[in-house]
């Protein structure tokens, strides 16, 4: 497997071979606008100077000559255009995909911006969502609504066992298919109507909503076509002199009746124009999950049968409203939408087809997008894993295997996904049984929070069925919950420690529910916003209401005093982060050891940074 280093070179390459094919389909776009142009003048120069010679059949085949030319000319330069879209949107996906090996948050496209759920357990807290997060990283959806299933994912609450691998699965056999990824994120860029768009399917449900309910035109397309049987044997017969001339009669009848419901068929045209144009946005996803071979990937063909059912193939829907549009395309024509519609009832026929289309379309869409919103955020998923070769897939522990006194978790070399790669430090953590909790201790900026939130995203992680940041991981379903970024609220006028109190109470009352799956809690710098004293006291009866219970975690404080309860309650124990001060300057190695943190380092920092401090 090549390395991080060897990946960005390919990406690279690749993108400089992609700009090169787009230089050269440039230079052959502008040939051929100058071809067009000198075939157009061209052509009407030399036929004006025959016709003015007097030789009019000449300046006509020279006037033909130059107009057929110039018209493969243009389908040439609209292949070359279209080409050179495709190459554009080609550079996008690669540079996109480079910006988030190499951390470039300028360069990596925004997910739809949404509010953060209120009092969710951990969205705000682990950096899920917004600018910088982990959404924002991985996030590889062109669809809005592909987008917000993978945020979906990342925000659950909860997932079962079948859920996570399941999903595993598929991002498993979607990791060394990165053709098929990458062309089907092409292909739903096309989808677009501009450039940064992102495609809402929600926009064509609705108008299929818009279009249905109407009332069905069978009963009156088969009285119509009886008449028309009717007058079409009558004429025959008075043509053959067995009877008289009534046939004008049932014509008339014919015609009344037709006329009568002229709204039924009057938009065919244009209704079935809307049809193909709506479909015809999607349609390069449609056939690229349609004619992809989906050979040795079973769970990827599955999801991707919709496309493969011969009731239902994307295709054959295109193809038919295709034959519709042609049929339709009469109404264009006076002349010829007449002579059509006196012999038989076309616009009422091509009515009721378009209509049984557009049942059969209502069923199928939604399924098709469904499937497409799945398979993009898998995608990213696996897009994931492809960019980041050091990244594992979690081993998911299952109930059975693992009994409520057994190992929640296991974790080996666990980073932060978020930190480049020459950033991160790796460490070591293990939960042994539910009940136990880690007291985190160390200086400023030595990566207590840091920790606490590098084991919270791996956990999203895996139980959206994605890979971690770690050489190892393995990890039961739990439940999460954090207490790390809590903010007060001016206009709502809650103050720090009451919006903090408030989240440890919400904690707590979800530490203490009813639940099959433990909760697993990160809690950073606890009861920060009020005096040492009361701070001291709420803590130790705070940690202790937490121990013992139907849960697990992680709490970092500045209040060495609370190491102490590690020698009081055998669940909990000591964990800590330390410095080192070299000539003046302080070094972290960020690595999480056993034990309380025997330093301290803020007076230092105040007096590195020239604050006052008494004493030494």
């Amino acid at each position: 497997m090549p390395s991080s280093q060897q990946l960005q070179s390919l990406l690279e390459r690749h993108l400089a071979r992609l700009a090169r094919r787009t230089a050269q389909r440039r230079a052959r776009s502008r040939q051929l606008s100058y071809i067009r142009l000198g075939l157009f003048l061209g052509g009407i120069a030399l036929a004006t100077v025959a016709y003015q010679s007097d030789y009019q059949a000449l300046g006509a085949v020279l006037l033909a000559i130059s107009f057929v030319s110039f018209a493969i000319v243009a389908h040439q330069h609209g292949k070359v255009e279209r080409s050179i879209r495709r190459y554009n949107r080609w550079i996008e996906i690669k540079r996109a995909h480079l910006a988030r090996m190499q951390h470039d948050w300028e360069n990596i496209p925004l997910p739809p911006a949404i509010p953060p759920v209120a009092g969710h357990p951990f969205e705000t807290d682990l950096n899920i969502t917004g600018h910088r997060s982990l959404l924002h990283l991985i996030d590889t959806s062109v669809s809005a609504e592909g987008s917000s299933r993978l945020r979906e994912w990342l925000l659950q609450r909860e997932a079962t066992v079948e859920l996570m691998q399941t999903r595993a699965r598929l991002v498993r056999q979607l990791l060394p298919r990165s053709l098929f990824r990458d062309r089907l994120a092409l292909a739903g860029t096309l989808a677009s109507r501009k450039q940064g768009e992102r495609w809402a399917g929600e926009e064509f449900l609705a108008w299929l909503r818009a279009h249905s309910g109407k009332q069905s035109l069978l009963p009156w397309l088969v009285v119509l076509l009886v008449l028309s049987g009717i007058t079409i044997a009558l004429l025959a017969l008075s043509l053959l002199g067995v009877l008289p001339g009534v046939w004008p009669f049932s014509l008339g009848l014919y015609a009344l009746l037709y006329m009568a419901r002229g709204k039924d068929y009057r938009e065919l045209y244009s209704d079935a124009l809307d049809l193909e144009n709506h479909l015809h946005r999607f349609r390069a996803v449609l056939l690229h999950l349609e004619r992809f071979g989906y050979a040795g990937a079973p769970d990827l063909a599955n999801l991707c049968q919709p496309f493969r059912d011969p009731a239902r193939r994307p295709s054959a829907r295109l193809r038919e409203v295709g034959r519709i549009i042609t049929a339709a395309s009469v109404q264009g024509n006076p002349l010829a939408r007449l002579l059509f519609n006196i012999a038989i009832p076309w616009d009422y026929w091509f009515s009721w087809r378009l209509s049984q289309e557009q049942q059969k379309i209502r069923e199928d869409v939604p399924v098709w997008l469904d499937c497409w919103h799945e398979l993009e955020a898998l995608c990213s998923l696996a897009n994931l894993a492809d960019l980041n070769p050091e990244f594992t897939f979690p081993e998911i522990i299952a109930p059975s295997q693992s009994p409520l006194e057994g190992p929640l978790m296991v974790a080996a070399e666990i980073g932060h996904p978020l930190l480049a790669t020459d950033a991160r430090v790796a460490n070591d953590y293990r939960v042994d049984r539910p009940g136990t909790l880690a007291i985190v201790t160390g200086s400023n900026m030595s990566g207590k929070s840091t920790m606490l939130r590098t084991l919270g995203v791996n956990l999203v992680l895996a139980y959206a069925g994605g890979p971690v940041c770690a050489s190892q991981l393995r990890i039961a379903p739990m439940r999460l919950f954090t207490c790390i970024n809590v903010t007060d609220s001016v206009n709502d006028g809650i103050s720090y420690f009451y919006a903090e109190v408030q989240r440890l109470r919400d904690l707590l009352a979800a530490l203490r529910q009813p639940h099959a799956q433990p909760l697993f809690f990160l809690i950073d710098e606890i009861f920060r916003g009020t005096n040492n004293r009361e701070r001291l006291i709420g803590s130790r009866s705070y940690v202790r209401a937490l121990s013992g219970s139907h849960g697990a975690g992680l709490i970092s404080t500045h209040d060495l005093e609370l190491v102490h309860l590690a020698e009081e309650e055998p669940s909990i124990t000591n964990l800590h982060f330390r410095e080192e001060i070299h000539n003046g300057r302080m070094t972290f190695d960020y690595r999480l050891r056993p034990g309380p943190c025997p330093t301290t380092n803020a007076l230092e920092i105040m007096r590195m940074e020239g604050l006052p401090v008494e004493g030494k």
